[in-house]
């Protein structure tokens, strides 16, 4: 039977690495970014428990169902495959303790692909280099999470509520608060008593304006990262009204609410966008630098000004500008993929814009750093280091991807397919610095666009 073994060093114990795969939100941590999985059920690990995930190959949905054994607490763990896409299947998970604290994480997988002597045949070869793309991301993640959480070990865990914990960024950020050992409870117009990932749910419809207040008494921070998506569609008065509505109205009921709880929570941490700046051409921006003045810029300043009743209340706000967020499960990377890959990829406009991006790997970082930073407090850029032009962007994609990118979308189609929409996130030019970040001592786990994309794409 064949087999697969990866093997890397962690900076921490072989205990604590063994704990850290035990967390809820774990097995959705580990999961590659450019893989559609969903996890349906978790019985935790345990000697005979169970996970049934949903997986795609391609377009075809399959159900995998592993079960635990082999548990040696402190050390290891393995999940054989009941049914699944092979044949046969049995992961161990190891840690093995080293000197200074340190422990050797080793993946050791036995499988038989399908179909036998033909399946061997026809996929041995894209198997290998799928397991070795994939787990080259995992312990790489996993050694990043573990280096961060070691950095917060002095702040107690903490009991957070996430309002829009469903779309992009929140399900990212949930599995990686839980593998740091902080509490998720969610924000749902749809309450659950329970749900497979272990987070619990808080009612709310801000649209109502209805929230269950007494709930949120003693929660220690609360994040809200909702809103209708603004790259949805043309931006007709309807839609406008609906992307301007969807954010004033559930933030300022957040921010209301929260004002008046007898133990509020120690920080707000509320979303914000870029958009704020509006098109600015080369300036280069800080979080002192003014507002735009078109229609995305003016739904950030009463977006965050709507916050304003939590700050009179004494309660920490970050209002987090967010930039491009990069990641292939949504947004504009996902957006530009399939494009890219068939060779229809090129610049947009002049391509002398000035793209502010963020890796979805990063972002959730951030939002926990500025929930354990007492100094950071009002705006706070969300932006990477290495910004780039649309220009750079698209070159960089393309060597990625290993791809031309020679079909240019001149400004002239841009206005006609998409209006005002268009002009303002795709024509529009916005260089904003994380100026706060960096002095906040905040390390970006991608600080350049070449070193993200590759990550978040497996292309190493």
């Amino acid at each position: 039977m064949p087999v697969f073994e990866q093997v890397s060093e962690l900076p921490c114990s072989a205990e604590d690495a063994y704990q850290w795969h035990l967390r809820q939100g774990a097995f959705l941590r580990l999961a590659p970014p450019w893989e559609r999985i969903e996890l349906l059920e978790s019985q935790g690990v345990s000697e005979g428990a169970q996970a049934h995930i949903r997986m795609w190959l391609g377009p075809i949905p399959q159900l995998w169902i592993a079960e635990h054994e082999g548990i040696v607490p402190g050390q290891q763990f393995q999940d054989r495959q009941l049914r699944g896409p092979f044949a046969a299947w049995l992961h161990t998970h190891r840690m093995e303790p080293l000197e200074s604290g340190r422990c050797r994480l080793i993946d050791h997988i036995e499988y038989r692909p399908p179909l036998g002597f033909i399946g061997a045949w026809l996929g041995g070869r894209l198997i290998r280099r799928q397991l070795a793309r994939t787990f080259a991301w995992r312990h790489d993640v996993t050694r990043r999470d573990l280096l961060f959480h070691a950095s917060c070990s002095q702040a107690s865990p903490m009991n957070i509520a996430i309002g829009g914990s469903t779309g992009l960024v929140g399900s990212a950020l949930v599995p990686f608060l839980q593998t740091g050992g902080h509490t998720v409870t969610r924000l749902s117009r749809q309450t659950k008593p329970g749900a497979a990932d272990g987070t619990h749910s808080i009612a709310w419809d801000p649209a109502q304006g209805t929230i269950d207040a007494p709930s949120l008494e003693g929660i220690d921070a609360v994040i809200h990262l909702g809103g209708h998506n603004i790259a949805h569609g043309r931006w007709t008065a309807g839609n406008k009204r609906l992307i301007r509505d969807s954010r004033l109205q559930s933030t300022s009921l957040l921010a209301k609410t929260l004002a008046g709880l007898k133990q509020p929570p120690k920080v707000f941490l509320c979303a914000s966008a870029i958009g704020y700046y509006g098109d600015r051409g080369q300036e280069v921006m800080s979080e002192a630098s003014p507002s735009g003045t078109r229609f995305i810029s003016e739904v950030c300043r009463d977006w965050e000004a709507a916050t304003l009743p939590a700050v009179q209340a004494g309660i920490r706000v970050i209002n987090l500008r967010i930039g491009v967020v990069l990641s292939p499960q949504g947004g504009a990377l996902q957006k530009m993929l399939l494009p890219f890959k068939l060779g229809g990829g090129g610049i947009v406009g002049s391509g002398q814009q000035w793209w502010s991006w963020i890796s979805l790997e990063d972002l959730p970082r951030i939002i926990l750093h500025g929930l354990q930073t007492e100094s950071l407090r009002g705006p706070v850029n969300a932006v990477a280091p290495g910004i780039v032009t649309n220009r750079d962007f698209t070159k960089t994609l393309g060597r990625v991807l290993r791809r031309p990118t020679v079909l240019p979308l001149p400004a002239f189609v841009v206005k006609t397919l998409f209006g005002e929409m268009g002009e303002e996130l795709m024509l529009g030019s916005t260089r904003v610095v994380p100026e706060k970040l960096i002095q906040s001592g905040y390390q970006f786990a991608h600080p350049d666009l070449e070193s993200a994309l590759r990550g978040l794409l497996g292309r190493t």
